[in-house]
């Protein structure tokens, strides 16, 4: 562009010549020789400019190119290294939510409370910590993690746990399940990622899935909704909805057994307590917390009640009943829809049921929100977490939120 704009400069300056050549050099054939001679030598001059700029733009472009893929071949580096932690903290049952190939704020978080755990100090985030700073990893055994990504075939039944997903409560509730939106939410949520993370393992296969084809995921246990059935809870419950369970009261302590005089034999507690601060939620075995998970809770206008509750029961394939009006402002109306269960039901998978009506530790349909939206009052952890939740609880189990 920039020997283009030359060579237009030089043309408006050989046109002025030919203006004073027109007024003057027609009674002269020296002065009309003179002009073409200077006028062919403008034009060889600008096109060796013109060829000059020509051949330094396209070196400009072939550094410029080399430059982004260098660019891209780190970033590709630094979301395996940043993955490379992700999982470990996710088998370390200290999970930083969806696994997005990045140091974010819950990656962050998962490593100090796995330190804790550790016994170690816990690393202090960059202030405003939004970007991707990579933290201290030394004394973690993320060799343990290899490979990084694995290859996964999709099955038949990956894609039977897809269908129709309307918007409206009202569509949702004619559907027998609230299956996933399509395969590529499917795929994802099974292998705790994120579908843009998918999409970049996987560039262009995403729209067209079927049974066989292969793909590269993050290398975790893989979310089975098959085996959420099996789960095993201290304490099932059925109920017409989950959110539908009255208050109850506290019982009486049953009658206990001496303490033991061994303190080393005595049995230890198992608690859940939930930082509405950090949004994070710990399960603790005495004074010593042995998981975590990311969680989003209630807004300012329904809040999540702060206090100390007990884990009534848990209830797998929940129903919902979505009732606006006691959503959006704590009042029940005959205004509602029955959902149908399903990993995309508002509720996600299960529910853990607190001695609080209508309040409980549930899935999800947006793994992506964890964390980073208000809920109406329940705390949500993505479907993946709140599984791994329901199997170290049972009734009774005091959950604490503050």
């Amino acid at each position: 562009m920039r020997g283009r704009s030359l060579l237009s400069t030089i043309n408006t300056q050989l046109s002025a010549l030919r203006a004073q050549f027109t007024k003057y050099g027609r009674v002269n054939s020296r002065t009309r020789t003179t002009f073409v001679r200077i006028d062919r030598l403008f034009r060889f001059f600008a096109l060796g400019l013109l060829l000059a700029s020509l051949s330094s733009q396209a070196e400009a472009r072939k550094h410029s190119t080399k430059k982004a893929a260098h660019r891209e071949q780190q970033s590709s580096a630094q979301v395996e290294a940043a993955a490379r932690l992700q999982i470990f903290l996710d088998r370390s049952n200290f999970s930083p939510g969806k696994i997005d190939g990045h140091y974010n704020e819950f990656t962050w978080k998962a490593l100090g409370l796995c330190r804790q755990s550790r016994g170690e100090q816990p690393p202090i985030p960059p202030p405003g910590a939004k970007g991707n700073v990579a933290p201290d990893i030394n004394g973690l055994d993320l060799s343990s993690i290899e490979p990084v990504f694995t290859n996964y075939s999709v099955t038949q039944a990956d894609l039977q746990n897809v269908g129709k997903l309307p918007v409206s409560p009202k569509e949702q509730a004619k559907l027998k399940a609230l299956l996933y939106r399509n395969p590529a939410d499917a795929i994802a949520e099974k292998f705790h990622c994120d579908v843009h993370l998918l999409e970049q393992l996987n560039p262009g296969t995403m729209k067209s899935i079927k049974p066989g084809d292969q793909f590269r995921v993050p290398n975790v246990e893989p979310f089975e909704l098959g085996t959420v059935k099996e789960i095993k809870p201290g304490s099932e419950i059925n109920a017409p909805a989950a959110n539908e369970l009255p208050d109850e009261a506290d019982k009486p302590p049953a009658e206990q057994p001496e303490a033991s005089q061994n303190p080393s034999t005595a049995p230890v507690s198992t608690s859940v307590r939930i930082d509405t601060k950090t949004n994070m939620l710990g399960v603790f075995e005495g004074d010593r917390i042995i998981a975590a998970y990311p969680v989003t809770i209630g807004s300012a206008q329904t809040a999540s009640p702060i206090g100390d509750w007990k884990v009534k029961g848990i209830s797998i394939w929940p129903r919902f009943r979505y009732d606006e009006k006691m959503l959006m402002h704590g009042e029940r109306s005959g205004h509602f829809y029955m959902l149908p269960p399903g990993p995309r039901s508002p509720v996600g998978v299960l529910w853990i049921a607190l001695n609080k009506k209508g309040i409980g530790l549930h899935g999800t349909a947006a793994p992506d929100s964890i964390g980073h939206s208000a809920s109406h009052g329940c705390i949500r952890l993505a479907n993946w977490d709140v599984v791994r939740l329901a199997e170290r609880v049972k009734s009774g189990t005091p959950v604490s939120i503050h």
